[in-house]
């Protein structure tokens, strides 16, 4: 065994050890501006814990979870909606199908921020990917209607007492973007390299849009890309801009930076600039790099087409 996969093998038996959130820190900390080596670790770590689903008897670390509970539910009013079901969960978000009342009748996303996860961070962080979206008009970028709060917390029925935030929880509301990843929408209806191509175009137009507006996603991979039927045609949808970035102006009032060695994204698609937490600041080449690099988004979309071409699994030139 060479002395790079003997560290790797150390430092993977080391965060193997650690709280599953503690171990990003344990990363940055470990592998500095090695970014090559951070990916390794993730990408073991992620299989480990993938694995697991698949072995039962597999001894596994005692791991206390707290489920905080939602107050808001089906049926119940925030501001002028009303929520019918829970559509998706993130760290910090919930996502409901919600029905608009006034001024127009519509079915709606909304997004409003997970009770107890509303720290002044992350408030900011919600905010500003609301105004990042706000910024845009692009048909391939899930748009943005209208904004709120929950209202006064001694008053709303959703607040939560033990908010930084006096007010409430922000929520905004933006159109129903029903959909799977682009790379499964490819596969389950075998699509060719020309038709899986077309798509991903649409994808650097929105991408292109966003640039053009000042705004970096720094998170572009295929569960960020959804793709959803307009009367029968396929149309890609760019999501979740909760960790980006502006280059032309702020994208809330509330104070946001980046914390020293807090590391942010998705490794496997990362530029190495922004995984190695370096003092080089991020543009709009990040997300370029995500799309196009050897293992991006470009080759999840086209690569296995494209691999199967050449092994003359299915017809075709390569």
């Amino acid at each position: 065994m060479s002395a790079k996969h003997e560290k790797v093998e150390a430092l993977f038996n080391e965060a193997l050890k650690l709280k599953p959130e503690e171990r990003m820190a344990f990363l940055g900390n470990a592998c500095g501006n090695d970014a090559e080596l951070r990916r390794q670790l993730h990408e073991l770590l992620q299989a480990e814990s993938e694995a697991g689903e698949f072995l039962p008897d597999a001894p596994k670390a005692a791991i206390t979870v707290v489920d905080v509970p939602l107050t808001e539910k089906p049926g119940d009013q925030v501001g002028r909606y009303k929520l019918l079901e829970k559509l998706g969960e993130g760290g910090f978000g919930v996502v409901y199908m919600a029905e608009q009342r006034e001024p127009v009748k519509r079915r709606v996303a909304l997004k409003i921020i997970k009770v107890g996860m509303d720290t002044r961070e992350v408030v900011a962080r919600f905010e500003a990917e609301r105004q990042a979206l706000a910024l845009m008009d692009h048909p391939n970028i899930a748009k943005v209607f209208d904004g709120g709060m929950t209202g006064d917390v001694a008053q709303s029925k959703i607040g939560n007492q033990k908010s930084e935030i006096p007010q409430g929880r922000p929520y905004f509301v933006m159109e129903v973007v029903r959909g799977i990843r682009i790379t499964d929408y490819c596969d389950q209806n075998h699509l060719g390299l020309e038709e899986r191509l077309k798509l991903f175009m649409q994808v650097c137009h929105a991408v292109q849009h966003a640039h053009q507006k000042g705004i970096i996603h720094r998170d572009l991979k295929p569960s960020n890309i959804l793709v959803t039927l307009h009367d029968g045609v396929p149309v890609p949808k760019v999501i979740d801009f909760g960790i980006a970035k502006a280059t032309q102006q702020e994208l809330t009032e509330k104070t946001l930076f980046t914390q020293f060695h807090q590391f942010i994204g998705t490794p496997s698609y990362m530029s190495p600039e922004q995984a190695a937490l370096s003092g080089l600041d991020i543009d709009t080449r990040s997300d370029i790099y995500s799309l196009l690099q050897p293992g991006g988004v470009a080759l999840r979309i086209v690569g296995r087409q494209a691999t199967l071409r050449r092994a003359g699994i299915i017809e075709g030139r390569p």
